[in-house]
Order: structure tokens, then C-alpha cells, then sequence
């Protein structure tokens, strides 16, 4: 494979998906030889990307109206980051985006049939590795960062509004359902941690779970960033965990836990009813970013609905609960669309080196593996679904 192929970014079909890829990297495979064109973004604020379309012009890219990747010229690299609507027709692009198929998750079969249909290859974003296997980038950093975020503001809210559930978080970014940039959210949680400290006459105390990884580092970065002091932070990661099973305490003697571990085995629960009940509880907020909601083995088995941007939290009821203050659980799949200009410019640029090997994709050994990982799953597919059209 030689030259530099074609990459057109498409505008994100997803609603409530402010994220795109940046133009900070487009920029940079423009200056490397590929030629970028950019969809228009929508003008629908449900769909609006966090990027302005000049943003892209200026970077040296193409602008094309929206909607027109299903059409793209043989040979064109489909960059998007959320999956593509479900649709029927075999794609002959290869695409470069999350696809959500490998897991077999609901209609994993229709989504990833329609590439060997049109003999297209899928290179799923959440499955390029470096040579440990860890994924050469993530959202975990601003999943953990927005999830701390909205645990202290609703730590805050309980105290202020007694009995109320938080809102939805376009009711606090003025209507946009996410913040414009890491200094508005800040300086918003902060204010809200100096009412709580007002009210409670402290400040809050934070325990976060899996607090070495891209998602914890990011919760206890808010949180100090929030005005938090570092000794009302706990960190606790494998070496606090290996030697001793859960439910454990310490979880309960803090405002605001929040869970980033990523649960790769059946594990006992880090938190109980007969533990939560206990008289003396402090907990008042639960963040589970890992949202393993539906998992049998979820370690956090007080609730079973995954919460969202418009009812943010989902209030916990404890059996024999002899503490007065309220418990919630904040399990948001899709955290870092509340801060989506800083993740997708971190996301991009975790990615530039890869993206910029797309034209050697057939020997770059995270193309390669990318790209034999999605024959394997292709040979799952019933024969019939794997046939060219």
C-alpha cells in the first residue's frame, strides 16, 4: 500500500456527540501529505461538533457538505469517532471509529456484516493496542475527570436541596448539556465544593478506586483542582486491594466514591447493603464511570440503570438503612461529551502517530493487528452475512 490515501472526517450522527476528531491533528496529516476533507458540522445544537468548520479550513482541510461518506470515492479512509446509524447498505469505505461490535452487544452481527458485504475493513477505535496490549488512546482521562466533576456537584446539591435529585446538566451549562471549555467546568465545581463546605462545615472527602489508570488519575485530578485538600483524598489502586476482598468500610466513611476499575473477572462487591445500612455512613455520592450496570459480577450492586445528562443521578434505596442522608449513584456511559473540546483534543492527539501510518496500514504493526482482530470477528458472522454483495 502506497501514496497517501484520502481521510474524510465525517460530522457525527450521534445526538448529543459534541466530539470529533481535532483539527490540531487534522492539521498535522494535512502537513504530512494526506488529503483531509471535513463534512460540515450540523447546525443543530444536538449534533453541533465542539469544532467550528473554519477551525478545520483553517488546518488546511477540505470543508464538504455533511452526510456524504456513504459516497466517498473508492479508496477513502472514513474517519469518525461514534458508530454510523444502522443501516442496511454494504459499505465499501474503510472506516476508522468505535463500532461497538466485538462483543457481542445487540445487532453486533447487522453492524459489522455491512463491511465484509461491500469488502471493506473496520478499524475500531477501541481496539488499536500498542505492543502491551493497552489501547493507544482512550477517553479515560476526561471520563474520570467529568465523572469527579458531577459526584462533587451532586455531593453539593444534596446539601442545598434536600430531597431533590441533581437536574440535568443543561440546566447548569446554560442550556448546552456540556461545558465549553475545562475552566468553565472548574471554576463551577469549585464553587459548589466552597457552598458545600459552607453548609456541611467541611470539606467533602473523595475515595477513588482504580486511582493509578487514565480514568482515576483524572477523577483525583478534578477533585484537587476543585479545592479538595490532598488528604481528604484516598487513592487506592491493586496494592490496597490485592490482599483483602470487599465490601470494604473505608468506602462508606467517605462523601463521594467513585469506581474506575476495569472489571475483567467476577470479583466480590466493593459495597453492600448490609455494610451501606450501618449507622455512621458519610457516603452520599457513588460515581461508577466503569458502568457495569447490567454485568452480573457489578461490584457496586446497588442499582441497574445506566443514569444520564438529563437525570444524572438514580437515588439508591438501602435495605435496613439506619443513616438519614440520602445515597445516589451517578452511571453515565458517556462522561467526557460533557467536556468534549479537551477529550477529543487529547483523544486525537493520543492517536497522531497511528493515524499518521495509515498509508503503510498494511504493514504498521496497530493497523495490522486492528485490521486481523476484525477478520476474526468476520469469521464469526454466519457465512451468509460475510459475502460480498
Amino acid at each position: 500500500m502506497s501514496g497517501y490515501p484520502a481521510i474524510l472526517l465525517r460530522a457525527e450522527q450521534k445526538p448529543l456527540e459534541h466530539r470529533s476528531f481535532s483539527p490540531a491533528v487534522i492539521r498535522s496529516l494535512v502537513a504530512a501529505g494526506y488529503p483531509v476533507s471535513v463534512e460540515r458540522s450540523s447546525t443543530d445544537p444536538d449534533f453541533k461538533r465542539i469544532f467550528d468548520d473554519s477551525e478545520y479550513e483553517a488546518a488546511g482541510a477540505t470543508l464538504v457538505p455533511a452526510g456524504g461518506w456513504p459516497h466517498a470515492a473508492p479508496g477513502t479512509i472514513v474517519l469518525g469517532l461514534k458508530e454510523i446509524p444502522e443501516d442496511g447498505f454494504a459499505l465499501s469505505n474503510d472506516h476508522v471509529s468505535f463500532a461497538h461490535c466485538y462483543k457481542n452487544q445487540g445487532g453486533w452481527e447487522d453492524v459489522l456484516s455491512r463491511f465484509p458485504r461491500g469488502g471493506s475493513v473496520l478499524y475500531d477505535l477501541g481496539f488499536l493496542v500498542d505492543e502491551q496490549g493497552r489501547r493507544v488512546s482512550a477517553f479515560g482521562y476526561h471520563a474520570g475527570f467529568t465523572g469527579a466533576a458531577l459526584g462533587a456537584k451532586a455531593w453539593a446539591w444534596q446539601l442545598a436541596h434536600p430531597g431533590e435529585k441533581l437536574p440535568s446538566v443543561a440546566s447548569f451549562t446554560g442550556g448546552k448539556g456540556y461545558y465549553v471549555n475545562e475552566s468553565e467546568l472548574v471554576d463551577q465545581i469549585r464553587e459548589d465544593v466552597a457552598a458545600g463546605e459552607k453548609a456541611l462545615g467541611r470539606k467533602p472527602t473523595a475515595m477513588v478506586l482504580g486511582a493509578l489508570g487514565r480514568c482515576g488519575k483524572g477523577a483525583c485530578d478534578l477533585f484537587v483542582q476543585a479545592g479538595i485538600p490532598e488528604e481528604n483524598i484516598t487513592r487506592w489502586d491493586l496494592d490496597e486491594t490485592k490482599d483483602r476482598n470487599g465490601p470494604y468500610e473505608e468506602i462508606a466513611q467517605h462523601d463521594i466514591f467513585l469506581n474506575a476499575i476495569y472489571l475483567s473477572k467476577p470479583i466480590p462487591p466493593f459495597v453492600n447493603d448490609e455494610l451501606l445500612s450501618r449507622a455512621g455512613r458519610k457516603l452520599a455520592v457513588v460515581v461508577d464511570v466503569s458502568c457495569d450496570t447490567t454485568n452480573p459480577h457489578n461490584p457496586i450492586p446497588i442499582y441497574s440503570i445506566n443514569t444520564t445528562f438529563d437525570d444524572p443521578t438514580v437515588p439508591v434505596a438501602v435495605k435496613g438503612d439506619q443513616n438519614p442522608g440520602p445515597l445516589s449513584v451517578i452511571s453515565i456511559d458517556h462522561l467526557p461529551s460533557m467536556l468534549p473540546r479537551e477529550a477529543s483534543e487529547a483523544f486525537s492527539e493520543g492517536l497522531l502517530e497511528s493515524l499518521l501510518q495509515l498509508k503503510d496500514r498494511a504493514t504498521s504493526r496497530v493497523w495490522t493487528d486492528a485490521e486481523k482482530l476484525f477478520n476474526e470477528k468476520v469469521a464469526l458472522l454466519p457465512e451468509a452475512l460475510r459475502k460480498r454483495d
